[in-house]
């Protein structure tokens, strides 16, 4: 990865589009972002799902995913259980949030002339501030991706870590994010190109089998990242 190393034998005598040579350290404690889980998206109802819970996949394991729209119109996918043969509904989760370090930091406008920076990142935490679902989520997992991808399955979306499962009804105060093994890395290169705005996804599959209930309820939680940039 590029850094603006060459510009620091360069301050003395032109400042590199630096305001003032003494700038070496910039704060990139960003804005929390904020998501939510809400049940009511996937607009399933108990009675529908119980029928297609309890369809058999022994003969036909594809008739689970063209009969999944029966029990939940959006968002949703079909899988034969190979132990119950049974369908399972699977229930996406895929929220973004956009981060644009030129506007949320413009004190990077000074350096406009530096296409790259280093980046090092400091913390990534997330908190979970009203949890009324009456389901354990599972692990959820968090990507980077350019603007333009919101989806966490488009191969442009890069897994950067997890967040931990949380038990229903329960509250997370604030807990560090458990990074992929280059996730770290992968957020530093995409933060470190900080001309281009890109996305950050939750994404997740709550899976339904055949007896669970129908999650009701809404998540609402925050991810936020902690950084400097420096030379």
């Amino acid at each position: 990865m590029n850094t603006i190393h060459a510009c620091l034998g360069a301050l003395a005598l032109s400042g590199c589009g630096l305001i003032s040579s003494d700038i070496t350290n910039f704060d990139l404690d960003l804005p929390s972002k904020t998501f939510s889980v809400d049940t009511s998206g996937w607009q399933v109802n108990q009675m529908a799902a119980d029928l297609y819970l309890g369809t058999s996949c022994a003969s036909s394991p594809t008739v689970c995913s063209s009969a999944a729209t029966n029990a939940c119109p959006m968002n949703c996918t079909g899988t034969c259980d190979t132990t119950t043969m049974k369908c399972d509904l699977g229930l996406q989760v895929a929220i973004h949030q956009t981060i644009d370090l030129q506007s949320e930091k413009p004190e990077l406008k000074t350096i406009n002339d530096q296409p790259i920076i280093h980046v090092t990142i400091d913390s990534l935490t997330y908190a979970v501030s009203a949890n009324t679902l009456n389901v354990a989520t599972p692990a959820m997992k968090v990507y980077v991706a350019p603007m333009s991808v919101m989806d966490p399955n488009d191969p442009m979306a890069q897994q950067i870590g997890t967040i931990d499962p949380v038990p229903a009804m329960a509250i997370v105060a604030s807990k560090d994010m458990t990074y992929t093994p280059n996730g770290k890395q992968i957020l530093m290169d995409t933060m470190g190109d900080f001309k281009n705005p890109f996305n950050v996804i939750v994404g997740s599959s709550l899976v339904l089998q055949m007896g669970d209930p129908v999650p009701t309820g809404k998540l609402d939680a925050s991810v936020h990242i902690k950084a400097h940039a420096a030379p």
